[in-house]
């Protein structure tokens, strides 16, 4: 027999980070612990509030029902939580840590046994120009070949000056650059912005208007000179045919993946089997998890064997976040076996 419970548990940023929905100091998460025959298994259920679909009133509750029916299986309990997919992907992760040998090795790769790492995009946060020059700066050094900067907290002007700063001095061969606007701009300006960003030798921007705007964004995705990645327009999408019906009609050049935001595992790879009938890329991001989400992320991530650069770099975001193996070396994500695991709350 199992036993679940569950813990809530606050992370505080190192820095206010700056996003379009504010700044934000602390991030609220939840673990699922399974006990069973001596062993644990831990899982986290990484709601974001403002933006996760099961941003409810009745968030706790649904928690305590999983642990209290988590006797019926994971299918059941998975179908039961569809609006729910943090949760779901909590419950995938701790059941999977409850059957690996040490609790954290959910899927055993070159990655978990330190021969390869994944290669990931250096994260620069909104902010003030010289706030947001030093991030670049430092991501250079830091050996990242692809840099995704949020823009839409600054004037546009500020933003495409700093984007042609690094262009001055990196070709597209040299850096990759990614944008997010997270819905900043207006259907109206979408196209005009689209197109001096693309002077730039962008790879793609993410979200250019907001969710939920499905006949400008197919408009914009048919019409745009730069690639459009969609992000916020998944999530909430929980049914199958929904999620087909969905990218047929916006007909994106990209989607990402948060697997808090989009029903874990499983809600993943539904997104990425729909995407890939379609010829749409893809690509995988962390959405401020603890290292326990991270880990979880990161080791599913490796066996997709994606060739692009995934967005897994925000384990070093919290100065409360757990001891782990994880990593960031020269723009990728590393597990070094010689460093352990502490988990406690």
């Amino acid at each position: 027999m199992i036993n679940a419970s569950y813990k809530k548990y606050i992370l505080n940023f190192k820095q206010a980070s700056g996003t379009s929905r504010g700044i934000l100091k602390t991030k609220e998460t939840w673990f699922l612990i399974l006990d069973q025959n001596g062993k644990t298994g831990i899982g986290e259920c990484g709601v974001f509030r403002g933006l996760s679909a099961d941003d409810k009133p009745d968030y706790e509750d649904k928690l305590k029902w999983t642990c209290q029916n988590i006797h019926l299986g994971l299918d059941d309990l998975l179908h039961e939580l569809i609006e729910y997919p943090s949760i779901q992907f909590g419950l995938e992760m701790a059941l999977k840590s409850l059957e690996s040998q040490d609790g954290f090795e959910l899927f055993s790769s070159k990655f978990t046994q330190d021969q390869d790492s994944i290669a990931i995009n250096g994260l620069i946060w909104m902010g003030s120009e010289v706030f947001m020059k030093q991030q670049i700066e430092d991501k250079l050094k830091a050996g990242f070949s692809c840099i995704k900067m949020k823009i839409g907290a600054i004037d546009f002007q500020s933003e495409v000056d700093l984007l042609k700063s690094i262009r001055k001095d990196f070709s597209a061969k040299d850096i990759e650059l990614r944008v997010d606007a997270n819905g900043a701009f207006s259907p109206s300006e979408a196209l005009e912005k689209l197109k001096i960003l693309s002077d730039l030798e962008l790879h793609s921007i993410e979200q250019p208007i907001k969710q939920g705007q499905i006949e400008d964004m197919t408009r914009l995705c048919e019409q745009t000179p730069l690639p459009i990645a969609l992000d916020e327009e998944l999530i909430g999408v929980f049914h199958v045919t929904d999620k087909e019906k969905l990218l047929q009609t916006i007909k994106p050049q990209y989607i990402i993946l948060k697997p808090s935001l989009v029903g874990g595992f499983k809600g993943s790879d539904e997104w990425i089997s729909i995407a890939e009938n379609q010829n749409i890329g893809w690509w995988i991001t962390s959405a401020l998890e603890s290292n326990i989400g991270l880990n979880a992320i990161a080791q599913y991530t490796y066996q997709k064997q994606s060739p692009l650069p995934q967005g897994l770099g925000t384990g070093g975001l919290f100065i409360n976040n757990f001891d782990s193996p994880l990593q960031v070396i020269n723009g990728a994500l590393k597990y070094n076996n010689s460093l352990n695991w502490s988990f406690n709350i």
